[in-house]
């Protein structure tokens, strides 16, 4: 989202000395700590935000950490919904919901992955966490709601949630109901007792009304304690207290205007005006009081108020910020629009301009909306617009731009182009094609006045253009029109100049994505470098950064890995130039850069890079970064031949999956099929290989070359298990075809790896001279740039072949690294120290954290997979050692000889944690 957040919107509300204690209430808080949901659910007025700063002052959480959420009308946005409750969080527990708070940040995360994150992330938590979600009622967005129910209908247990608000929210209260998961405290709890009627009025406000005038008065108001305390506030310094209560009557709307009106007459002048004036605001601080009601002395006047006990919540714990009870500030607008109607507009413009000056371009927004000056929102939108699209605020642009009138938006080419943005954005095309028409239409007439008008921005025409054509161009991708899509992108680099570096930029992204796709590498490789150019000059450098993954991806499909790890070593010196803390992507460089030396064989540098990505941390890598860095990991696990480890990693790459523009050219899938092999499981190999529709006489394309090629090594293996020569030929036959199409696009990287799985199919058919010659072809096009993984994979099998190079002379140094590194895959298997079911390697790793001192989480941070995870490999265990408990299990790895007694710590508090 755009501009900083509130911290105020964060913090507890301080409680007020003198309050009734309510322990009937706070002990139910209290023993519904097994509950998913805590509903505080009344009419304003009724004491639900009290009642809850009460319990938790009395009993913190019940023990667990706190995170609270002020809510107001503003996070109907998603975005700034969930960054805010994800910011709540993390003053629960630091560093909660990163990764979800890094997806949220990226424009190409649905709100489904996003969710999906956060829960996870929720579910590894240590700690038991509150979170209370004060207000709900002034959300109304569905989309909010919806994915509200989907966070209560998978919440974790780690996770309780309380949420306040004057209304029912939209959740499945009733499913929550039938399953006992849902306490509920509504108005007819809230109300005073007439005991505590008694305490707060006498005792409080300190009346000395008899017991009959406190029944009366508490019968009247049904114990709503907004009433009460607006009757007490009326009655204070009157003398005639049972004539005033017997007075008071009418349903609670009358009796709410009555007792305010009371209280405002009370009032000197001053007070009243400064009441009326600030009650369009939804939170005051004492300068932009100055500026509102144009008198100085606003933070007195808040001081005297607040001592004056006139409904105002501070807001922070240096009493800066303050805010009318909602009740309150709805009555004395109310007022406010009865009294002076003529006046409220002028009010809201104060408003709007204080908070244009204080970079608070939101507020602004809204209060020169409220108060009609509906072209003084227009030239603010405009000027938000840059901050908005990079903070992901498409929800609130696209409200503001409906808000609008249409011929307003006409009348704004880039106000009509960001409402297309934004449909676009939304995956909506209906109305793109009406608001480009009215840009471009916008364009025609400013062209056609040229002659006429000096002032003719040119700049403007050619932007509006230029947004125009890629708007266009991204329109015709949706509807799947290539050539519509080139075509348009083109048109964008022939209008704008090179003072509008972002266009361009897109631009040549679109270009270099259309020739990647069909596996035009060289060309996709100069227009991604000419997207990088043009947005480092725009000052997009995140952006910058992805384009720098898909300039060394496109490398390392090439083959060219030393020219890779340049890319990734200048895109690391711009991410730390930065800082990590400010830019994002310098964890995605060290996952690259660890990639590319797994590839050449050394292990230990790549590790290396992939921890420091690790602790740099989600917050500093893009969204794709999740999912890049498990594969990464788990190329090195099977590197190490910790083939379950390494699935357990790509099953975690596959749930964390976050689609981009890229092409998907290496699927998680085709990856996990692969490992398949390696572990013996033909059939699930099989199994992929149908379900991905995949045979050897498919029409072959570059999107789907790396599943073909794991095809060709599915088809040998079968043949290797079967002595299946049918899929030997389709193997043979398919491998030829891969060849050529790899070497006429310049593919080296399938290239080397078709020649290595060709020279396995010879040597399967006995012609060992023909698959001698295919792996010294291969070992030429490897050795300048130092693969070693892509023949390692193929493990002991290739040695005989590797020999036969080696004596021929071709790359005699690398062909031993390759040998060195073939021989290393030997002997890779699960231990089985006996067992009648072997204990798998990760199995075995799990089990040693089991005999320490750490948490389930903490197990599965170690290990770097989910919680999930690690209780799937405990209930194994758990199976093949035939016991139910942790204690039970270290007790008997130990007398397995599994574990040495030493590394027994002795869980006695906590032993199946």
């Amino acid at each position: 989202m755009a501009g900083p957040l509130l911290g105020t919107k964060l913090h507890v509300p301080r409680g007020r000395p003198g309050l009734v204690a309510r322990p009937r209430l706070t002990g139910r808080l209290g023993r519904a700590g097994e509950s998913a949901l805590t509903l505080v659910s009344a009419p304003a007025g009724f004491g639900k935000t009290t009642l809850l700063t009460e319990w938790l002052a009395a009993a913190p959480a019940g023990g667990r950490a706190l995170a609270w959420l002020s809510l107001d009308a503003r996070d109907n946005d998603p975005a700034s919904f969930w960054t805010y409750l994800v910011a709540a969080l993390q003053m629960a527990e630091p560093g909660t919901g990163a990764g979800a708070l890094s997806l949220l940040q990226s424009t190409q995360s649905p709100m489904e992955t996003v969710l999906a994150t956060l829960i996870n992330e929720l579910d590894a938590l240590s700690t038991d966490v509150v979170l209370v979600l004060d207000d709900y009622h002034v959300i109304d967005s569905r989309e909010i709601h919806e994915q509200m129910a989907f966070l209560v209908e998978h919440l974790p247990p780690q996770l309780r949630l309380v949420i306040a608000t004057r209304a029912d929210p939209a959740l499945p209260l009733a499913r929550l109901r039938g399953r006992g998961e849902l306490v509920e405290i509504r108005a007819s709890d809230l109300r005073f007792t007439p005991d505590e009627a008694a305490e707060y009025l006498n005792g409080t406000m300190g009346l000395t009304l008899t017991a009959r005038d406190v029944a009366a008065l508490e019968g009247r108001t049904e114990g709503w304690i907004a009433a009460l305390q607006l009757a007490a506030l009326s009655m204070q310094g009157r003398d005639d207290a049972a004539g005033f209560i017997a007075g008071f009557g009418g349903d609670d709307r009358y009796v709410v205007d009555y007792l305010v009106e009371e209280v405002l007459q009370r009032q000197p002048d001053d007070v009243r005006g400064f009441l009326l004036r600030t009650s369009i605001l939804s939170r005051v601080t004492g300068s932009l009081c100055d500026a509102v009601t144009g008198q100085d002395g606003g933070a007195a006047m808040l001081a005297a108020l607040e001592r004056g006990n006139l409904f105002l919540v501070p807001l922070d714990d240096h009493r800066r910020w303050y805010r009318y009870h909602h009740l309150f500030a709805d009555v004395l607008h109310a007022r406010l629009l009865d009294e002076q109607p003529d006046g409220v507009a002028d009010l809201h413009r104060r408003a709007s301009d204080w908070y244009e000056h204080n970079g608070e371009r939101s507020e602004a927004v809204q209060h020169a909306m409220a108060g009609g000056d509906l072209e003084r929102a227009a030239d603010l939108v405009e000027l938000a617009l840059p901050a908005l699209r990079q903070g992901r605020r498409e929800a609130t642009l696209r409200r503001w731009l409906e808000a609008l009138p249409e011929e307003l938006l006409r009348a704004r080419p880039l106000l009509s182009l960001a409402h297309a943005g934004t449909l676009l954005m939304y995956g909506e095309v209906d109305g793109v094609e009406t608001r480009l028409r009215d840009a471009e239409q916008w364009v025609a007439a400013t062209a056609a006045a040229r002659s006429s008008a000096a002032d003719v921005d040119d700049t403007l025409i050619r932007r509006v253009r230029g947004e125009a054509a890629l708007y266009r161009a991204a329109q015709a991708r949706m509807r799947g029109d290539a050539a519509g899509a080139t075509a348009h992108a083109r048109r964008v680099l022939d209008v704008v100049g090179d003072d509008a570096p972002l266009e361009r930029g897109a631009a040549a992204g679109l270009l270099g994505l259309a020739s990647w796709m069909t596996g035009d590498l060289e060309p996709a490789h100069r227009w991604w470098a000419d997207a990088v150019t043009n947005l480092e000059k725009a000052g997009h450098y995140a952006d910058m950064l992805g384009c720098t993954i898909a300039l060394a991806d496109i490398r390392i499909a090439q083959g060219r890995l030393h020219e890779a790890m340049t890319s990734y070593e200048q895109g690391l010196r711009v991410a730390m130039a930065h800082g990590p803390a400010v830019l994002r992507g310098a964890a995605d460089m060290h996952v690259g850069m660890g990639g590319v030396l797994a590839e050449r064989g050394e292990p230990g540098a790549a590790l290396q890079h992939l921890l420091t990505s690790k602790e740099l941390g989600e917050q500093a890598g893009l969204p794709q970064n999740r999912h890049r860095w498990r594969v990464a990991m788990a190329r090195l696990r099977e590197a190490e031949g910790d083939l379950d480890g390494a699935l357990d990693l790509l099953d975690d790459a596959e749930r964390v999956y976050t689609p981009d523009m890229f092409p998907d050219v290496r699927p998680i899938p085709a990856l996990k099929a692969r490992l398949r092999l390696a572990r013996g499981e033909l059939g699930a190999a099989l199994g992929w290989a149908r379900e991905r529709g995949l045979s050897a006489d498919d029409d072959l394309s570059y999107l789907r070359e790396f599943e073909h090629l794991t095809l060709a090594k599915v088809l040998l293996a079968r043949h290797t298990a079967a002595g299946d020569d049918h899929s030997l030929s389709e193997a043979t036959a398919l491998l030829k075809r891969l060849l050529r199409a790899a070497e006429d696009g310049g593919r080296t990287g399938s290239v080397i790896e078709t020649l290595v799985l060709q020279a396995r199919a010879r040597q399967a058919q006995g012609d060992l001279p023909a698959a001698v010659t295919s792996l010294r072809r291969a070992v030429t096009l490897a050795e300048p740039e130092g693969h070693v993984r892509v023949f390692a994979d193929e493990g002991p099998s290739l040695a005989a072949l590797l020999r036969a190079v080696d004596k021929a002379g071709t790359a005699r140094t690398h062909v031993r690294r390759l040998l060195a590194a073939v021989s290393a895959t030997e002997g890779d298997a699960p231990a089985h120290q006996g067992l009648i079911e072997a204990l798998s390697e990760r199995e075995l790793g799990v089990l040693r954290l089991l005999g320490t001192e750490l948490s389930g989480p903490d197990i599965a941070r170690e290990l770097i997979v989910s919680l999930n995870t690690v209780r799937t490999h405990t209930k194994n265990i758990y199976a093949k050692l035939g016991v139910n408990s942790r204690r039970a299990a270290v007790r008997r790895a130990e007398e397995l000889g599994l574990l040495p007694r030493s590394t027994v710590r002795g869980r006695a508090a906590h032993p199946d944690r």
